[in-house]
């Protein structure tokens, strides 16, 4: 049973060898490609659908009082834990899969638990069915096992742009594909908030989970394994890149060699930690933004909701250009553009904290913090690491980074819940919550983000993991 599990998982053996012109079979490599790509992108835009749901329901769920705000923190560092540990080591192990089949996995398993958390809250509803002591423990397993599934969108969707694109677009591509982090946080503020106004927070859940079913669809229907799976040669081949020596010495080990070299690489678990605390702010607008502007703003939920969204919309143009103007106007250099986009970031946060409550001035701000989110998304999320790494050793690059990032991300929804828990006051049986002091733990976070850039600023070939075995 296992040895079937394992041969079902494994990378496509190659098919015949396309018979035709080199025409006809650029025709068909292009086709595949573009068709890879984009189920890779919305596919992994819909896996945000079901992973950023709780986002939304924050302040529904507190006045329902089936969770207070430690146990929100808790319940969303719980999957944050998982998807960090699951990224690292389902970017090892997508390195060797099938990554139609393994993508696809990942996003049935999301979206199961996203449909039982909703039907939970439905039963919780009902004071003769589950206590909320146990809603919670239920809740939070199933966000446990919800971040591991989730943990298995993000490498084969890269994997699937190393498999298919060639080193001279890949950074373009890898830009276009980083958008889906966005439109999935866009889709998830306006799609389930909106299912969330209409019918209750238990709904915002079951809506997520149709958006996965969805993709499951996209994925299975339009995502390619590997070139040779479909008949045509390796990207190499099919683009005509030149191998050099050192590209030579690369294809001479064996992919768990290379990752382990990956593992030794310290530039990389340097990008991996800038990663981590950029990741603090990113999550703290995505996961605490909607209640910080309900509760220090006087929002609504869904002038919130929209508010924040703007963020989610803005990094996909972050996101777009970011690879291209880095490959064009940078000549593939990341570091500059890194560092100036981390500065935007912090300052925008501080714009967003600290600017009142004129709701032009919060649009701005979530404008351009989304905007360098999205840049920051691109290049410290996974590019600069993939850029000095083989091929084959993408999954592991991104593995590293995945699980400091999301680390960052756990422990920042941990202190976050804490922090504005233990600043709630009650006034006439009514609820309020301070962010003065997450506030200050976010900006700083994110100072550090950037600062670290510097660290690997004059990295060079030398750096490449075939020259530090």
């Amino acid at each position: 049973m296992i040895k079937r599990i394992i041969n079902f998982y494994k990378i496509s053996t190659p098919s015949p060898f396309f018979i035709g012109n080199k025409e006809e079979l650029t025709k068909k490599y292009k086709r595949l490609r573009i068709s890879s790509f984009l189920a890779a992108t919305i596919g992994y835009s819909l896996y945000y659908v079901c992973r950023t749901s709780l986002n939304v329901v924050k302040k529904p769920i507190l006045e329902s009082g089936a969770l207070d705000a430690s146990q929100l923190g808790v319940v969303g560092s719980v999957l944050l834990f998982s998807y960090a540990i699951g990224k690292f080591i389902n970017g090892f192990l997508a390195d060797y899969s099938n990554i139609k089949r393994f993508m696809a996995t990942g996003l049935i398993i999301s979206t199961a638990a996203n449909l039982i958390v909703g039907l939970l809250g439905l039963a919780e509803m009902s004071t003769t069915a589950i206590s909320t002591f146990t809603f919670f423990v239920a809740f939070a397993v199933m966000w446990g096992i919800n971040g591991w599934s989730q943990a298995m969108g993000a490498a084969p969707a890269i994997i699937s742009l190393s498999r298919w694109f060639p080193l001279k677009e890949r950074g373009t591509y890898y830009g276009f594909f980083s958008a889906s982090h966005n439109l999935g946080e866009f889709l998830s503020f306006i799609f389930v908030g909106a299912i969330v106004g209409l019918l209750g927070w238990q709904w915002g859940f079951i809506g997520s989970s149709v958006a996965g079913v969805l993709g499951v669809l996209i994925i299975i229907c339009f995502l390619h394994d590997t070139p040779q799976s479909r008949g045509l040669p390796a990207v190499e081949v099919l683009a005509d890149e030149t191998v050099d020596s050192s590209e030579g010495n690369k294809k001479k080990q064996t992919t768990k060699e290379v990752q382990k070299a990956v593992l030794k690489n310290p530039l990389v678990w340097v990008l991996a930690l800038s990663s981590a605390f950029m990741y603090i702010s990113r999550y703290a607008i995505n996961g605490w933004g909607v209640l910080f502007l309900q509760e220090a703003k006087g929002y609504s939920l869904a002038t919130a909701t929209q508010i924040i969204s703007i963020n989610a919309l803005l990094g996909v143009i972050g996101t777009i250009f970011s690879g291209w103007i880095s490959d064009k106007l940078f000549k593939g250099n990341r570091n500059i553009p890194a560092f100036l986009f981390g500065i935007l970031n912090t300052l925008s946060l501080c714009l967003f904290l600290y600017s009142g409550d004129n709701i032009y001035i919060n649009m701005l701000s979530m404008i351009l913090f989304g905007t360098a989110i999205g840049v920051l998304i691109c290049f410290l999320g996974g590019l600069m690491a993939v850029d000095i790494v083989p091929r084959n050793a993408s999954g592991a690059a991104l593995g590293i980074v995945g699980i400091a990032s999301y680390i960052g991300a756990g422990i920042q929804d941990i202190i976050s819940g804490w922090l504005i828990d233990s600043n709630k006051t009650i006034v006439n049986g009514v609820e309020s919550y301070n962010f003065t002091q997450a506030g200050i733990f976010w900006i700083i976070a994110s100072i550090l983000s950037f600062v670290l850039i510097l660290c690997v600023w004059k990295k060079n070939e030398k750096n490449k993991v075939s020259d530090t075995e």
